[in-house]
């Protein structure tokens, strides 16, 4: 089963995944009280691949 995966050391919390793919929005991102982005929902969602493909430091992946 695919999962969203968030390398937390690459990320520099620029937000774009939350903005691609907010939770509010049924997406798979949120902040965390750190104010960092953080995965809160690990299946893929049709709006996951925008996250992907936004992250600027490719931080985010899906695995199998």
């Amino acid at each position: 089963m695919a999962k969203v995966v968030l390398d937390k050391t690459k990320c520099i919390g620029c937000g774009a995944c939350v903005a691609n793919c907010g939770v509010n929005e049924g997406g798979n991102f949120d902040f965390n009280e750190d104010g960092f982005p953080e995965v809160v929902n690990e299946t893929p969602v049709e709006s996951t691949q925008k996250a992907v493909e936004g992250c600027p430091v490719e931080a985010i992946s899906i695995e199998e």
